[in-house]
């Protein structure tokens, strides 16, 4: 499963001031280095978000010589960390800086808090952090390590605050996205084929794993579930009546719908499985006489990501969105449908019914028809995403839009709110993109920008 907890090492750094004494006071700067150090773990601590110190590797907590480097990376390693922040404490030093960010070849930020006036009568500095900023920052580029940067300022300013839990929200992305295991089941519909995608490729890319698992395998489990779950299948079909209103099909196959819940959560556990895109509306149909996708919906507020028609790179974007929300939120798979009738910059993103039930508007109407959930999404600011990919060539397209009022429909919906609709549909019609898309409430484009920063084989776009 998907993992929202972040581990980031604090790294203050100080340049050595044997050859010049004075100007880069080592005790004022390690000093202000602890210092920074315990204001951050105290004040930026989240249920979320720890940080990991120096304590017990260096004497003085602070990097200053570049025979310390390798202490500090098995440090990092050993504790599991996610990301690396590199505060100058001075002027820090630009070579143990480098030679850490790129030894440990995680997600790096670059800060240092903004100095204090001269003091003394003859105008001497002692720590210059901006100055020395610009040298870190050129070693890292030279080094070929990628970096976040949040403008020098001082420790309790909010650009520091937010900057820090967005490069968390990253790093939290990267973990989960790189690497991930994709659970396969059946075949996409025959007529999709705009939801193909190359397995082989996404490992060498992106290390993402598929474990395919066949249809007959899902009967036979499915089977035996009903047997062996029968009295949680059925308090599983009355969980579903009193959740929906239900029409006769989806009344009659509460049970069986219920036993595809059962179902999935066994296969997650059984192939440690991050996320699954799954056939849905044809073969499951077929084998087992009912639908699974009101269950999706049930499912993905429990923090299961399940991609309906076997699409992979909807999977793949809704790992990145949930990533971002530090799993709080649940990503919805609403697909641009149709415009608004009478209001030009408004779209219709919608699915045949499996948003996550919590998504739905409060005080609205929550129905089951033919075994799928048909409600509208709650009021929010909404990011829009897709990941594609076109000639080996990937990119995602991000953008942000606020719900709007429109015509009552079937299935799970949203009406998109856009700055310019006529654009976005250009973009999806010129490509790499399908009109599949995924949302999650927030404002994430600029974390996904990052993001691309570091996974450099996914391009970023926006309209």
């Amino acid at each position: 499963m998907l993992n929202y907890n972040v581990k980031i090492g604090l790294v203050p750094l100080r340049r050595d001031c044997t050859p010049r004494p004075g100007q880069f006071n080592w005790e004022i700067a390690e000093e202000r280095g602890r210092n920074t150090v315990e204001y951050i773990k105290k004040h930026y601590s989240t249920e979320n978000v720890t940080f990991v110190d120096l304590k017990g590797v260096i004497d003085v907590e602070v990097l200053w010589s570049c025979n310390d480097v390798d202490k500090v990376v098995k440090h990092f390693q050993e504790n599991g960390v996610d990301g690396v922040f590199l505060i100058a404490a001075n002027f820090g030093n630009e070579e143990a800086a480098g030679e850490l960010a790129k030894k440990m070849g995680k997600p790096v930020l670059l800060w240092g808090p903004k100095d204090d006036a001269p003091e003394k009568a003859d105008g001497m500095r002692y720590t210059d952090s901006q100055c020395g900023l610009f040298g870190i920052s050129r070693q890292l580029m030279r080094m070929n390590v990628k970096y976040t940067y949040i403008e020098n300022c001082l420790v309790s300013d909010d650009k520091l605050k937010n900057g820090l839990d967005s490069f968390a929200r990253v790093a939290c992305a990267i973990r989960n996205f790189i690497g991930m295991r994709v659970g396969e089941i059946g075949l996409r519909p025959k007529p999709f084929a705009s939801v193909i995608c190359n397995e082989g490729q996404l490992m060498e890319n992106f290390d993402i794993h598929f474990v395919p698992i066949n249809l007959a395998v899902i009967q036979d489990k499915y089977n035996k579930i009903l047997v062996d779950y029968a009295d949680e299948i059925k308090e599983g079909g009355n969980r579903i009546r009193g959740m929906y209103k239900l029409d006769e099909a989806s009344d009659e196959t509460a049970e069986k719908q219920y036993a595809y819940y059962i179902l999935f959560k066994q296969l997650y556990e059984e192939f440690d499985l991050d996320v699954i895109s799954s056939e849905c509306w044809s073969a499951l149909q077929l084998l087992v006489g009912a639908m699974p996708c009101t269950v999706y919906g049930i499912l993905a507020d429990e923090g299961y990501i399940i991609s309906c028609e076997n699409d992979v790179h909807a999977a793949m974007t809704q790992v990145l969105l949930k990533s971002l929300a530090f799993g709080k939120k649940p990503p919805l798979f609403g697909e641009f449908t149709m415009r608004h009738p009478e209001e030009d910059n408004v779209e219709l993103l919608w699915h045949c019914g499996q948003f996550a039930y919590s998504s739905r508007k409060e005080g609205g109407f929550c129905n089951c028809f033919n075994m799928r959930e048909n409600f509208e999404a709650k009021n929010s600011h909404y990011t829009v995403a897709r990941i594609d990919q076109d000639h080996g060539n990937y990119s995602i397209i991000a953008g942000e839009c606020d719900s709007a009022e429109g015509p009552y429909t079937n299935g799970t919906y949203l009406w998109a709110r856009f700055d310019d609709l006529d654009k976005w549909e250009r973009k999806l019609i010129e490509g790499p993109y399908i009109h599949h898309v995924s949302e999650i409430e927030g404002g994430y484009t600029k974390e996904i920008k990052e993001f691309c920063k570091y996974v450099s084989d996914i391009r970023f776009e926006t309209v």
